[in-house]
């Protein structure tokens, strides 16, 4: 019998690994049937100690750096799904590899037996991490016979193509005997190759582009859906209209457009849940536990609005993961004074659709009645990507510490590590104050008594601990204070502003700030691990 060369496995199995990754991909698009290259990605994600989850997600932020600088970390997402399909698709390709080697080394002919044994190697482990980590809401009696007949096709499909290579055990092999070098036998496998590739491109090629139509529009969708006001926002005034104070221009807007506003979250994709398919369950140490619907929490209690702005802890120095928008809600104080929490607890365990938990210490929320669970923001529901119906917000701490799609709370006396601290990251995880350079406005200068004026401007933030100053340097010169814009509320960043009496040449721009208090930011630059990033931003021009 004749033997293959055991890298045709590779082949073999991409030529039929990629189109079902296609099919599932549209399939996904058009039924909501599982799209397993993600469930296996989030797995993984859940599987792997914090450290070395953490390592691999500042390696990809700082190859997206390398190759096309801050502004595509934005992109994240994007790299975290191209490398789910990756990952799953070389699972699928080793499998071809190591069933080519087996065939080879036993010097046996592909059967139905070892068919079914490939799709019990790659669809048995796939279908239990869909069972374990899915956020899919397909019931199972449509999702998992589709996914066993996909796995089916793939592995009959696998073996059939390894038997076609072998070709018959006759005239075949004699004739390819007698051709110098074995030319008739290459030339019919890779014939063979050729046309199989061809019709599988073609069905990966138009599964995948109308699954990524179908992609877009429903993102379009959801965003149109999410934010009905024109102009980014349906806030008809702010509390510092009419400040003397203007931004330089490009100034990063002061409130953000929700279309704009920062995502972070643990899976390849949002957690999106239907407001009639959702209901709040809190139980635990009270005395009346409730489940309550969304129309619930916002007929029941009183609402409350606050300007905020937050940030991700995993941003370096001017990072792109910080934002600002109106959110209502209820106080945290106001609905856990409708269950009556018992003598004796302390904490708050609050759970998500996406696997992530956070707990909040009671005696946070007794204290300071601005922390609510926010079920609006801009006027409008949160959109279903950023935590629809509901999340926390926690003045002062970054957003690790701040659940969104919740879906169960537990008051309760036992501590439990969230989500991120399992995983290293800060207990506390506390803003660390930062003032940025958003520009150097030279397209915009200025006149003055013969003087060329610079417009230059930022932002600064310390969390609710306000900012009293921010100020400039220029290539080592002296420190000059800057002026400061009202911010929105005293939970927001400051917007301010610096007149820079031009120079020509190269010029390096610095700036820091202090607190309300004096505090001073940390000049010394510190990476983002484990409780936020620390240093003085700086700017060349």
């Amino acid at each position: 019998m004749k033997k293959l060369n055991p890298l045709l496995g590779l082949v073999v199995s991409l030529i039929f690994t990629a189109p079902l990754i296609g099919i599932m991909y549209i399939a996904d698009q058009l039924a909501d049937l599982p799209f397993l290259p993600f469930d296996f990605f989030d797995w993984i994600a859940f599987v792997t100690p914090g450290n070395l989850l953490t390592f691999g997600i500042d390696l990809m932020i700082d190859t997206l750096r390398f190759f096309g600088g801050a502004e595509a970390v934005t992109n994240a997402k994007i790299a975290e799904r191209i490398m789910a399909v990756g990952m799953f698709a070389g699972v699928g390709l080793v499998i071809g590899l190591l069933f080519f080697v087996l065939i080879r080394f036993m010097n046996v002919k592909p059967s139905a037996r070892w068919a079914l044994i490939l799709t019990a190697v790659f669809g048995l482990p796939m279908i239990g991490i869909y069972l374990s980590a899915s956020q899919s809401g397909t019931p199972l009696f449509l999702a998992l016979p589709w996914l066993i007949v996909l796995f089916a096709l793939w592995g009959f499909g696998v073996n059939w193509a390894a038997r076609r290579l072998l070709g018959p055990d006759s005239v075949e092999e004699e004739v390819a005997a007698e051709a110098p070098q074995n030319s008739v036998e290459t030339l019919n496998r890779r014939q063979f190759l050729i046309r199989l590739g061809a019709s599988t491109a073609t069905i990966t090629a138009v599964s995948g582009g109308l699954g990524g139509m179908l992609a877009q529009a429903e993102e379009a969708e959801r965003l149109a859906a999410g934010n009905a006001g024109s102009a980014g926002t349906n806030i008809t005034s702010f509390p510092n209209d009419g400040d003397a104070i203007i931004p330089a221009p490009g100034t990063r807007p002061e409130y953000t457009p929700i279309p704009d506003h920062y995502q972070v979250f643990l899976r390849t994709e949002p957690s999106l849940i239907e407001e009639a398919d959702w209901t709040l369950p809190i139980g635990g140490m009270v005395d009346n536990p409730l489940n309550l619907t969304l129309t619930d929490i916002r007929n029941n209690y009183p609402s409350r609005d606050q300007f905020v702005t937050l940030s991700c802890i995993s941003g370096r120095i001017a990072t792109g993961l910080i934002s600002t928008t109106m959110w209502t809600g209820v106080s945290a104080q106001d609905l856990l004074a409708s269950v009556g929490v018992q003598e004796g607890a302390r904490y708050l365990d609050i759970e998500s659709a996406d696997g992530f938990h956070e707990i909040v210490d009671l005696e946070l929320i007794n204290n300071d009645a601005r922390i609510m669970f926010a079920y609006d923001w801009d006027g409008q529901p949160i959109p279903k990507d950023h935590g629809f119906p509901l999340r926390i917000w926690i003045p002062d701490l970054y957003g690790m510490k701040q659940p969104k799609w919740i879906t169960g709370m537990t008051v309760t006396d036992e501590y439990r590590q969230g989500y991120w601290v399992e995983r290293n990251w800060d207990e506390i995880a506390q803003v660390k104050t930062t003032s940025v350079i958003d520009t150097v406005a030279l397209d915009d200068v200025e006149t003055r008594l013969g003087q060329t004026i610079v417009p230059v401007g930022g932002i600064a933030w310390a969390g609710d601990r306000q900012i009293s100053k921010v100020e400039v340097r220029v290539d080592d010169g002296e420190w000059q204070e800057a002026q400061l814009r009202t911010p929105l509320s005293e939970t927001t960043w400051v917007v301010w502003r610096y007149e820079w009496a031009f120079q020509e040449g190269e010029h390096t721009f610095e700036v820091r700030c202090q607190e309300a208090d004096g505090t001073a930011q940390i000049e010394t630059r510190k990476t983002q691990r484990p409780d936020g990033a620390t240093g003085i931003h700086s700017f060349d021009i």
